[in-house]
């Protein structure tokens, strides 16, 4: 429930974590209540980016760099039509943007777009408390009329997990689009929408492909009506283990050996479709400078994460699934998570960061090159 307030920044706020630990502030943005999940993410810059991936569905981000809106909001950057944060919270909002893009402030497209959020609280505190802790529930309340700080308790610990959330079919298109490829069209790939960003079957197309956008209830007839040269399974939202019915479709294109691609939970649902488990990190990975090891070249990269679940691969062997020898190509350097996966025996891959990432950094953009090699493989 949000209320839009003009002059929110004089109106208090306070943030309630489901473990009982309060910080107040100043409203941003919306006036009202919102609940969700806290996360934090480490992106100096990307906040446009950041709000409008629809993987933040239900989750209420905070930023770790301590001013935002500099650069206020264009009409050019979002990754999709609408914010999908539940929430947000800033500990220095930009009093004036400043930016030759720059159509309004961030702190009028919040309220304009009713998104709740939170500034003038110690972030860095916040943070520090979500890495000890874990993601966990938390409530944004702001107006002249708070309820007292038991009552804000019991909504926030009333609200819905992340853990088991089933959020996919909520934020991907209804009806099959195309995105038509840029110059002469030399594939063509069946994308499902588990909570697509903008930019990715843009990276697609600037490579000649035409991207055909499918809603995350395709099947795999559908999928086959376009007649692909290679499949795309998408970034989303929720818990991979709720992914039944993306899960299926995939096994059926691993069957055919169509050469598949996934990213960020497309990464979760191949894990499932080779019969690995997925588990729930603590506070998981956001932010636009996690090092990853591709062990396939032994380069790292910096990259753009969001994600909160994992997949739990055996980091050194191969193993054998349903269809052939899988391993895992990429880690993260900071705690061993498997960010990649390969199979060895069908034209199939996937990882768990954002080679598309918009606001940077680009150190990953050949894998839609690998991609694109793995079609011409099959073709040939």
């Amino acid at each position: 429930m949000t209320t839009s307030t003009r002059g929110a920044t004089r109106v208090p706020a306070v943030l309630v974590l489901e473990d009982g630990r309060i910080f107040r502030g100043r409203a941003y943005g919306a006036v009202g209540v919102t609940f969700g999940e806290a996360v934090f993410s480490t992106g100096m810059t990307g906040y446009q980016e950041t709000l409008t991936d629809p993987s933040y569905h239900r989750q209420v981000v905070v930023m770790t760099a301590p001013h935002i809106g500099n650069t206020g909001v264009n009409d050019e950057d979002p990754e999709s039509k609408k914010i999908w944060v539940s929430g947000y919270v800033v500990r220095d909002p930009a009093r004036v943007p400043s930016n030759w893009r720059s159509r309004r402030s961030l702190d009028d497209e919040l309220r304009a777009q009713g998104v709740v959020g939170i500034s003038g609280i110690d972030t860095r505190a916040l943070t520090r408390h979500l890495r000890e802790r874990g993601a966990m529930r938390v409530g944004i309340f702001s107006g002249n009329a708070l309820p007292d700080d038991g009552t804000m308790l019991t909504e926030v610990r009333q609200a819905p997990e992340m853990k088991g959330a089933n959020l996919s079919a909520e934020v991907a298109t209804k009806e099959t689009y195309v995105v038509p490829a840029i110059g002469t069209r030399k594939f063509t790939v069946a994308a499902v929408d588990l909570g697509i960003k903008g930019m990715t079957p843009h990276r697609m197309a600037e490579r000649g492909i035409e991207v055909h956008v499918l809603p995350a209830t395709a099947t795999a007839e559908d999928v086959y009506a376009v007649n692909p040269d290679g499949v795309f399974f998408s970034n989303g939202p929720g818990d991979p283990a709720t992914a039944d019915h993306p899960v299926s479709v995939m096994r059926a294109v691993l069957e055919r050996g169509t050469p598949l691609f996934g990213i960020c939970f497309g990464n979760q649902i191949l894990g499932r479709a080779l019969g690995f488990g997925t588990y729930k990190l603590k506070y998981g990975h956001r932010g636009i400078n996690q090092p990853v090891q591709d062990r396939t070249t032994g380069k790292v990269e910096v990259t753009a994460h969001n994600h909160g679940f994992a997949v739990d691969a055996p980091l050194d062997q191969v193993s054998e699934t349903p269809f052939g020898r899988a391993e895992v190509s990429h880690v993260c350097l900071n705690d061993n998570v498997v960010e990649g996966l390969q199979l060895l025996d069908r034209p199939a891959f996937s990882v768990q960061y954002h080679p598309e990432a918009a606001a940077g950094p680009h150190d990953a953009a050949y894998l839609f090159d690998r991609f694109v090699s793995l079609m011409e493989g099959q073709r040939a």
